[in-house]
C-alpha cells in the first residue's frame, strides 16, 4: 500500500512538473518596450530589403555558391578582391527616406558564412579578409541613427562553409570541402555573433532569421519533422534581453513559434501559396505581417536578371500587402562596388513619389473590412477607409458585405462626393464620371462614428 502510494506521489509530481515546464515554455510575454515597437512596425508598413555580400562579385544571386557547387576554398577567394569603395550609408538612407521607406533589413551573414560585419567569431568577414577593411554595419548603422530610420539586421541559420554547420541540412551538400564538426559548436557560434549584432550597433529594430527550413523534412509541398535543435529557447531570450524592444522574426514558412514578434512572407502575400513556400491562412498568427519582395527576380546582385517589376506592379503589391495589414519589405541586391542599381532606386523613387501624394492610405493603417482582390483593396484608419481602385475599367464599384455605417463617399484626388447605394448586399459606388489613371485610384469612405 505504502508503494501504491508511493508510485501515486510520484506520477502527480512528475505531472506537475511537467505542467509548470509546459508554461514556463509558453511564458513569452513580450516588454511595453516590445509592444511599441510592434506597433511602429504595423504603422510605418514599408522598409527596404538588402541582400548584399561578395557573393555580388560574381553577379548571379545570393545562391551562386550552392547552385554552382563552388568549393570552400574556391569561394574563399572572392573575399580578397571584395572592395566595395563606393559604398555610401548617407546615400542609401537618403534613397530609402525619399523612398517613403521607414525601415532597412540588410544581411549581417547569408547562407554563404560570409559576415557583413566586424565579428570576433571569425575571421570570414568585411574586415579581416577583404582589402575594403571597414564594417559596413557600423557604418550603415551610425547613418541610420543620425537619419532617423531604423535598422534590423538578416541573420542566416545555415551556413555552408562551416564544418560545424553539421547535421547538414538539405541544400549545400555538392559544395565540396566541408568537414564534420559540432552542432553545439556551431549554436555557439550563432550566439557570439548575435551578441555582437545586439551590442555593437546601438538600437537596432530587430533580428530577421532565415534558414531554418533547411533542417525540415519535406516532400516537395509540405514540411514535415524538424531535425536539429534551433536553441530557439535560449536565442530568442537572449535577444529580448539585451535589446527588449527588438522584433524577432523568422522565415520558417509555418506558424509563429513562441518567442517571436512579428511574422514575414517571402514572395507571397499572406495565406497566398504561389511560389510553393508561402504560408497557409491556418497558420497565420495574430503577430504583425510583413511580405518581401524583389523588384527584379533575384534577391543578391544578378547581372542578367531582365525580369524588373513595373512601377504599377510594385505599387500594387504595396497596396495589397497593406490591405491584408501587412508590412512591405522591398529588396535590392547591391552590386559589387557598393552602389544600388540605377534601375532599382528609379522604381524606389517612383513609389516615393506616389506614396507623397497617398501614403495616408497606408502608413498608420490596418485591413480594411474585405480581402484584397485584382479589382479593389481597403485599408482602415480609425473612421476613414480607404478603398484602392486597381481596374480602371471600373464603372461601378462592387463590395459586398459592407459591415460599416457610411458618413461620405468621395474620390481622393478632388474631394468629389461620389453617389453610392447600400444595403444588405453590400456597398456599390458610381465612378462612372471618375477619369481613372492606370494604376490606382483612391476613394475615401468616411465612417459614421
Amino acid at each position: 500500500m505504502r508503494k501504491l502510494c508511493y508510485q501515486k506521489y510520484l506520477i502527480v509530481y512528475v505531472l506537475f512538473l511537467f505542467g509548470i515546464f509546459t508554461l514556463s515554455a509558453q511564458q513569452y510575454q513580450p516588454s511595453e518596450e516590445n509592444l511599441k515597437a510592434r506597433e511602429w512596425f504595423q504603422d510605418n508598413k514599408y522598409g527596404l530589403f538588402v541582400h548584399w555580400g561578395v557573393y555580388s562579385i560574381l553577379g548571379d544571386g545570393e545562391w551562386v555558391m550552392h547552385n554552382q557547387n563552388i568549393s570552400v576554398e574556391e569561394y574563399a577567394k572572392l573575399p580578397t578582391f571584395f572592395n566595395p569603395i563606393n559604398f555610401d550609408p548617407q546615400k542609401w538612407v537618403q534613397m530609402v527616406k525619399d523612398g517613403g521607406m521607414k525601415y532597412i533589413t540588410i544581411t549581417s551573414r547569408h547562407h554563404d558564412g560570409f559576415s557583413m560585419f566586424d565579428t570576433k567569431a571569425s575571421d570570414y568577414n568585411i574586415v579581416d579578409a577583404s582589402p575594403y577593411g571597414k564594417d559596413i554595419l557600423k557604418m550603415l548603422a551610425e547613418e541610420c541613427h543620425k537619419q532617423g530610420i531604423k535598422l534590423f539586421f538578416y541573420y542566416s541559420l545555415l551556413d555552408w562553409k562551416r564544418d560545424d554547420y553539421y547535421p547538414r541540412g538539405r541544400i549545400g551538400n555538392g559544395i565540396p570541402g566541408r568537414g564534420e564538426g559540432k552542432w553545439e559548436d556551431y549554436i555557439a557560434f550563432m550566439k557570439t555573433q548575435l551578441r555582437e549584432l545586439l551590442t555593437n550597433y546601438g538600437p537596432i529594430g530587430g533580428i530577421w532569421f532565415d534558414g531554418h527550413w533547411d533542417q525540415v523534412d519535406w516532400d516537395g509541398k509540405n514540411y514535415g519533422d524538424l531535425n536539429v535543435d534551433w536553441h530557439y529557447d535560449e536565442i530568442y531570450p537572449m535577444i529580448h534581453e539585451l535589446q527588449p524592444h527588438a522584433l524577432i522574426g523568422n522565415n520558417h514558412h509555418l506558424a509563429p513559434i513562441d518567442g517571436e514578434d512579428f511574422q514575414m512572407f517571402e514572395k507571397d502575400l499572406p495565406g497566398s501559396n504561389t511560389t510553393g513556400w508561402g504560408t497557409s491562412p491556418d497558420d497565420i498568427g495574430d503577430l504583425p505581417l510583413e511580405v518581401c519582395e524583389t523588384i527584379n527576380g533575384s534577391w543578391g546582385f544578378n547581372l542578367q536578371d531582365r525580369k524588373h517589376k513595373s512601377k504599377k506592379e510594385l505599387i500594387h503589391l504595396l497596396v495589397k500587402s497593406a490591405g491584408y495589414g501587412s508590412n512591405m519589405l522591398l529588396n535590392v541586391g547591391p552590386m559589387p562596388n557598393g552602389e544600388i542599381q540605377e534601375r532599382h532606386v528609379k522604381s524606389i523613387e517612383e513609389i516615393g513619389e506616389w506614396l507623397a501624394t497617398y501614403g495616408e492610405s497606408i502608413y498608420g493603417t490596418r485591413k480594411g473590412p474585405t480581402q484584397p482582390n485584382d479589382q479593389f483593396v481597403t485599408t482602415r484608419k480609425d473612421s476613414t477607409i480607404y478603398v484602392h481602385l486597381l481596374n480602371p475599367e471600373t464603372q461601378l464599384l462592387q463590395i459586398e458585405h459592407f459591415p460599416v455605417e457610411i458618413s461620405s463617399v468621395s474620390f481622393f484626388d478632388d474631394n468629389q462626393e461620389l453617389p453610392y447605394k447600400k444595403n444588405e448586399s453590400g456597398l456599390s459606388i458610381d465612378v462612372s464620371g471618375l477619369e481613372l489613371n492606370a494604376i490606382d485610384n483612391l476613394i475615401v469612405i468616411k465612417l459614421k462614428e
